[in-house]
């Protein structure tokens, strides 16, 4: 699966907006995420997992760092996944199903930040871009 020039467009135009808030945006995603699947925290039994918390938001800001770092290497994603790739599979060992439930998340937070942006066209290429950023993840696995 890859993306076509109009979804290139897409992911980075929103990108350019949510890069303005990677920390909220990050914060509000995990928070997301704890709270509709609250197996996923398990991963997690060393961090405050409190709404907002100080743990919550570094590593919120981290995964959508990761997040921006696959905008910015939108025509070779892979390669700029490789060591999370890695990490997530050889030391974290987390289940693959985790990346889909963390991309849900974030287009459910996108959508609610940015309603009048967040249109069909623009929700069908950021779900194509998620998919494509939780496939590469999940590749080491296999």
């Amino acid at each position: 699966m890859s993306l076509i020039k109009s979804e290139r467009a897409i992911i980075t135009s929103i990108w350019d907006k949510i890069s303005l808030q990677v920390d909220a945006i990050g914060t509000e995603t995990l928070e997301r995420l704890f709270y509709s699947y609250p197996q996923t925290k398990t991963y997690f039994p060393h961090f405050d997992l409190h709404q907002g918390s100080q743990q919550l938001r570094a590593h919120g800001a981290k995964v959508l760092s990761a997040v921006g770092e696959a905008v910015k290497n939108i025509d070779n994603i892979p390669s700029a996944l490789t060591k999370l790739s890695e990490l997530h599979a050889y030391i974290l060992r987390v289940d693959p199903v985790n990346f889909k439930l963390l991309s849900h998340c974030l287009l459910v937070t996108l959508a609610a930040r940015f309603p009048a942006d967040f249109t069909a066209e623009v929700h069908a290429a950021w779900d194509k871009f998620m998919s494509i950023l939780s496939s590469i993840l999940t590749e080491k696995y296999r």
